[in-house]
């Protein structure tokens, strides 16, 4: 098994013969090897040029293979470190690929053992640059999409407003002599550049939450929704706040849960906004939030008495600008789900939903609860919404 001659090894091992048999037999394999004795020599050669791998025994008298596998990582982030260990010292070996090193070989070495250590750490190198390479590629494409985002809230919703503003003051000056069938059309010309101005600011909405930094903590997500119930109740229009005010919203006993809690408040908006739109008109409307626990993580439900949806479509409702009720009957865009999906999954999470036609909806998401084991939780600070 031999590798392109362009893959470097750096080799360091203080017993000069077992250094010059490394350095002998893997330059016979393809190579380019360098060796030395002396781990400081090592961290000179790679100031002064790259290398792919570092092949180094772990104990040597001047500075141990893991102190120098730490400095290498320094200086040259990507370079495949390998530590070479007896027995007695498998151990350390492993604390070494806990520190970084991405495997170790046992002494006395087989070449065959050796070879194959190496090829995988190169695999894993090469895999590492794509990973970086693709980071960055998306790191771009966000910046680039921020731009554009930009772009859309300046450039194309300027001509709207102008749209919108020549209709109004056309109506308002010639009102009176404008035919009926004429004013119906400036009133469809200031709805569509109205809803297309909204489309943009819904679709902008959509790309800050899902580039947002993610800032977590433990969230009270039980003051959250009563908070954001009682806001969404005070912030209804004038012609549906006698609806607003006869819902009946219950908030069950919710568990903490691991959030950033300015991305949850806006899920808890979207999703109680949409109960409160859809019970408009019924019987003694009524909005409930509760949870259950499963596993690490919470399951939270917002569950309405409104006109609900055929279950079939489902698969729909989370999809950008997809609606399952018209316009005329129920105003939105068909935005505020999609952002709630992208929120919740953002978080590790998910979210699904269940309705019958008539009888309701129920509106389930799950994320980490905050009394997980901290390998899940991360022990994070407490944050209050």
């Amino acid at each position: 098994m031999t590798d392109p001659p362009q893959a470097s090894i750096l080799i360091v091992d203080d017993e000069a013969p077992h250094l010059k048999a490394l350095c002998d037999t893997l330059s016979i394999e393809g190579y380019t090897t360098t060796g030395t004795q002396s781990a400081r020599s090592a961290l000179d050669m790679l100031r002064e040029q790259p290398f792919d791998v570092l092949l180094t025994d772990l104990m040597m008298p001047e500075m141990n293979g893991i102190a120098l596998l730490n400095a290498a990582r320094e200086l040259s982030p990507d370079i495949a470190c390998i530590v070479m260990t007896g027995h007695g010292t498998i151990d350390s070996a492993v604390e070494a690929m806990k520190g970084g090193a991405i495997d170790y070989v046992l002494k006395p070495i087989k070449l065959n053992a050796l070879m194959q250590v190496i090829a995988r750490g190169l695999q894993i190198r090469r895999l590492h640059r794509v990973i970086d390479q693709r980071t960055s590629e998306l790191e771009q494409a966000n910046k680039d999409l921020e731009a554009f985002s930009y772009s859309i809230s300046h450039d194309l919703r300027a001509p709207l407003r102008v749209v919108d503003a020549f209709c109004q003051m056309f109506l308002e000056d010639y009102g009176d002599t404008i035919p009926a069938e004429g004013r119906r059309m400036l009133d469809r010309a200031r709805a569509g550049s109205q809803r297309m101005s909204q489309l943009i600011d819904d679709l902008l909405a959509f790309a800050r939450f899902g580039s947002k930094p993610l800032r977590t903590g433990v969230v009270d997500i039980r003051s959250l929704a009563a908070r954001v119930a009682a806001a969404v109740r005070a912030q209804a229009q004038p012609a549906d706040l006698a609806d607003a005010q006869d819902v009946t919203v219950a908030i069950g006993e919710l568990p903490d849960c691991i959030g950033d809690s300015s991305l949850l408040e806006q899920v808890l908006t979207n999703l109680l906004s949409n109960a409160f739109k859809f019970t408009r008109g019924r019987p003694q409307p009524r909005v409930e939030v509760s949870a259950t626990s499963e596993g690490s993580n919470n399951i939270y439900v917002v569950r309405d008495n409104g006109v609900g949806f055929d279950a079939t479509y489902a698969h729909k409702l989370f999809g950008v600008f997809q609606r399952l009720h018209s316009a005329t009957e129920f105003e939105g865009t068909g935005i505020g789900l999609s952002i709630v999906k992208r929120i919740v999954q953002r978080h590790g999470g998910r979210v699904w939903a269940e309705s019958t036609p008539g009888e309701g909806a129920a509106f389930y998401f799950s994320l980490p609860a905050a009394d997980a084991p901290p390998a899940i939780r991360g022990d994070p600070p407490r944050l209050h919404p």
